[in-house]
């Protein structure tokens, strides 16, 4: 403790200094007497929380909430007294903090998505609260020796999920390396005590060859008239750990447990000093990558270069300014220790775009679910550095293709986007883009807009999220008459009605659960794609039989009797049977039935191919009665040049044929590039679906037509 309140009084000064340590003392009275699980007093945690940021050189008011950080939450000290004390600014990122003290993270993906979007609101209003929140985790990861294995594990799991991925896309090296390595110590405790002491064991050995490699670019540096420092450090025991795993590798087959790191004044001498590198060894190809001409999402910036040195050993050499140094140790952090500087207030900038960016996308997005998959996928995806025609850099996932650089630039462009061109060659949209690769996108003012098949290939979560955001803005009405149709159509298919499903209690019901403000919202969701109807009809159906467990056996022998009408059991009609969804038998149809537990019999195809592995003895004959005359349905799937001709050809050809369409869903054949439409007809028997294939084989732009299983 003595220690913090001698770094203070020699980073800060003045009112900086007079409002620290009134935070220190305030702080020190308000947790007297508590302690921690390890049996210290408990203002060691605040101290040394508060320390983390002087070394990162934060502010006076980040610095003051972190003494302060835990007062309101254990302790009797109000907002109120806070404020008063040390103004609004440090109440704020005192509440900020408390906010995210409360988040407890569970097994429930829905849950931890919810407080993932905590996270985010509060770095969107102040990123400091999230930087003493790593501070704050960072401590808590140092003594978590104290806790119970299954506590300890819990931590550790939740750490290296959210807390060091957003400390590296931060910047902050420093916390995000020591947080993994502490994770790694508690989730894989053999493997971390095996790395310890096998890599201390080489690095010994290699002693003398890393000394010999930094005593010959202290030559290279001296020789050049650049002054710098050049030193070896060692890489930390996670980065290791995730190599030998993705790679598949043993530890003596990891050659790079040292980086080389030369540290100059300029980025010209930068470059000079990597010329000479490679001028004295050879570089490994496909290991030279320049971040300070294209700079990491995290806006790290520094050359990196693998050499082959002239005795057989493999080094790998990261060369930079003091500046670039500081912020790859700082991150976001270095803002306030340079923040009089330009550069680091631009990158402070393009920082905080990000997370503006997911605070806008995240807000069309209902399920809490695809939030977490997106925000994750943001956050761990590896990049691709892709150029403009005008030569800024854009960074996209992997396997990202034009689209996603399209929806970078803005989702007008992306709505409007009809072409694009790689390197100057006009390429398909669904082209995986390279690292280096010059992308330009043809827009159309005419353009109607993105197509579903669009969500398939894009890679981005921003862009998935556009697209999606587009067809809810554009096509609401559309939308939820298509909900609502598709939603009506699947109630009846599984024996119901929307009124008995949908009421007023079953709807509150769901909506609570899927964050639906009215029904027409939920259709909307449905039609949209956002939401397959079978994920709400399953909740409603679930609650319906929890509601009326007597109406639903009733219901289940009447509208099964019902709709097994036509059908002989053996010879004889009127048994409890129904219908298969997965292969639509109609009349005409050679059909086999089996016997379902419970649920009388099935009558399927019999060339369903769910029956390959069925009891023999579970399977019963059946044949049509010669008074079928029910209502059936029978899948289609057609194929042609355009899903837009296939729909106009198959609506104008079922309305000739008084027939009824109950689904559709289209896409794009990637092998073939053909476009695909399987669509759902409602019919009397299989004369009449066979005349329907044959008419809309006979069309010029359908290339292709048949019945499928489902």
């Amino acid at each position: 403790m003595l220690e913090i309140f001698e770094r203070i009084e020699k980073t800060y000064n003045g009112k900086d200094l007079a409002l620290l340590k009134r935070a220190y003392d305030y702080a020190r009275k308000a947790h007297e007497n508590q302690k921690r699980a390890s049996g210290e007093e408990y203002f060691i945690h605040p101290c040394t929380v508060a320390k983390i940021l002087v070394d990162l050189g934060l502010d006076a008011a980040t610095v003051a909430a972190a003494f302060l950080h835990d007062v309101i939450e254990d302790t009797p000290v109000s907002e109120g007294d806070i404020k008063k004390e040390f103004g609004e600014e440090v109440l704020e990122l005192v509440v900020g903090v408390t906010k995210l003290e409360k988040i407890q993270f569970h097994s429930k993906e829905e849950e931890q998505a919810e407080n993932f979007r905590k996270i985010f609101v509060a770095m969107a209003k102040d990123i400091r609260v999230i930087i003493i929140k790593l501070a704050d985790r960072l401590h808590n990861m140092r003594s978590l020796n104290f806790l119970s294995i299954e506590r300890q594990q819990r931590m550790a799991r939740e750490t290296l999920d959210i807390y060091a991925p957003l400390a590296d896309r931060l910047g902050i090296s420093q916390i995000k390396c020591e947080l993994e390595d502490l994770c790694l110590k508690y989730l894989e405790p053999d493997f971390y005590e095996y790395l310890q002491i096998n890599i201390d064991e080489r690095l010994k050995e290699g002693e003398d060859l890393v000394d010999h490699v930094v005593e010959e670019v202290n030559k290279m540096l001296t020789d050049s008239g650049v002054s710098g420092e050049v030193f070896g450090r060692k890489k930390h025991l996670y980065s290791i750990y995730r190599k030998m795993r993705e790679r598949n590798k043993t530890l003596d087959q990891i050659y790079d447990l040292v980086a080389i790191r030369v540290i100059v004044n300029t980025v010209d001498e930068c470059y000079e000093v990597f010329g000479k590198i490679h001028n004295k060894w050879k570089p490994v190809p496909g290991r030279i990558k320049d971040y300070i001409a294209t700079p990491k999402p995290n806006m790290y910036r520094s050359l990196h270069t693998t050499v082959v040195t002239n005795f057989g050993r493999v080094f790998e050499i990261q060369i930079r300014t003091y500046e670039m140094n500081h912020a790859a140790e700082y991150g976001i952090a270095a803002h306030w220790k340079y923040k009089e500087n330009k550069k680091v207030a631009d990158d402070l900038d393009t920082r905080l775009s990000w997370i503006r960016e997911v605070m806008e996308w995240q807000g069309g997005l209902k399920d809490s679910k695809e939030f977490l998959n997106s925000l994750k996928g943001d956050i761990y995806s590896s990049e691709v550095l892709v150029f403009t025609p005008k030569g800024d850099v854009i960074s996209l996932p992997k396997d990202a293709t034009p689209l996603d650089f399209a929806y970078s630039i803005h989702s007008a462009v992306g709505n409007k986007c009809v072409g694009a061109k790689v390197n100057s060659k006009m390429v398909p949209l669904n082209t995986v883009l390279n690292v280096g690769d010059v992308v330009e996108v043809i827009t159309s003012q005419t353009s109607k807009g993105p197509s579903w098949d669009w969500l398939k290939i894009v890679k981005s979560s921003s862009a998935r999220v556009k697209i999606r955001q587009f067809f809810k803005r554009e096509m609401k009405e559309e939308n939820v008459k298509m909900g609502k149709v598709m939603f009506e159509a699947e109630a009846k298919r599984r024996g119901y009605s929307t009124s008995e499903l949908l009421t007023d209690e079953s709807f509150e019901h769901i909506a609570a659960k899927l964050s639906f403000t009215g029904q027409d919202e939920m259709f909307a969701s449905i039609g949209y794609g956002a939401l397959t109807v079978n994920h709400v009809i399953v909740k409603l159906i679930d609650y319906y039989r929890r509601s009326q467990p007597q109406q639903e056996v009733a219901k289940f022998y009447k509208s099964n009797n019902k709709t097994g009408g036509g059908v002989k059991v053996k010879g004889m009609a009127g048994l409890l049977v129904r219908f298969a969804g997965c292969c639509n038998p109609v009349p005409g149809d050679d059909i086999i039935g089996f016997i379902s537990r419970g649920h009388g019999v099935t009558v399927h195809r019999r060339d369903c191919p769910n029956l390959k592995h069925v009891e023999d003895g579970r399977l019963i004959e059946v044949s049509w009665s010669e008074e079928a005359d029910s209502v059936y349905n029978a899948s289609i799937k057609v194929m042609g040049n355009t899903q837009a001709e296939i729909l106009a050809i198959v609506a104008a050809t079922v309305a000739k044929f008084g027939l009824e369409i109950v689904s559709t869903n289209g896409r794009t054949d990637h092998k073939t590039k053909q476009a695909v439409v399987d669509f759902n007809v409602r019919l009397n028997s299989k004369d009449e679906l066979e005349s329907l294939i044959t008419k809309l084989k006979q069309e010029s732009k359908i290339t292709d037509v048949y019945r499928t299983a489902n």
